[in-house]
């Protein structure tokens, strides 16, 4: 179960960031985990990476471009041939899952490159841009 949610971690990494310095990718890894960690999304981690409409007539088919994390639904391979970016996504998915890294974009729970601008970006709290990557979380409220 571990090894698989490493791997899953590791794939959204390298997929989402391998282009990225080693920060940028970590912020993408935090990312996952704060979306695991939240209520309102699936609680493993390839639950999260895989998160998106399938067709109903074939569940465990992903709807192509509509996942959370767009490389998962792309149609395109998802196999890591870049054998030196692979290594960094597996040390990168290794220390973000087990904590030994902080939480650099303070609870974001989305992302987006900065070249777009997405519907849903004025509903979050803006926290950082890291890169190619600008990065929010849910509004906090106080009752």
């Amino acid at each position: 179960m571990i090894v698989e949610a490493l791997i899953c971690l590791a794939l959204n990494v390298y997929h989402e960031a391998k282009n990225q310095s080693l920060i940028g990718q970590i912020a993408v890894a935090q990312v996952t985990m704060n979306r695991v960690y939240d209520e309102r999304y699936p609680n493993t981690v390839c639950e999260v990476v895989k998160q998106g409409p399938t067709y109903k007539w074939k569940p465990d088919y992903p709807v192509r471009n509509r996942c959370q994390f767009s490389w998962y639904c792309d149609g395109k391979s998802d196999t890591a041939n870049d054998k030196h970016a692979w290594e960094t996504a597996l040390l990168v998915a290794n220390g973000v899952y087990y904590g030994n890294l902080d939480d650099m974009v303070e609870g974001a729970t989305h992302y987006h490159a900065h070249y777009v601008n997405p519907s849903w970006a004025s509903s979050k709290t803006y926290i950082t841009r890291i890169e190619d990557h600008i990065f929010y979380r849910w509004d906090i409220h106080y009752e």
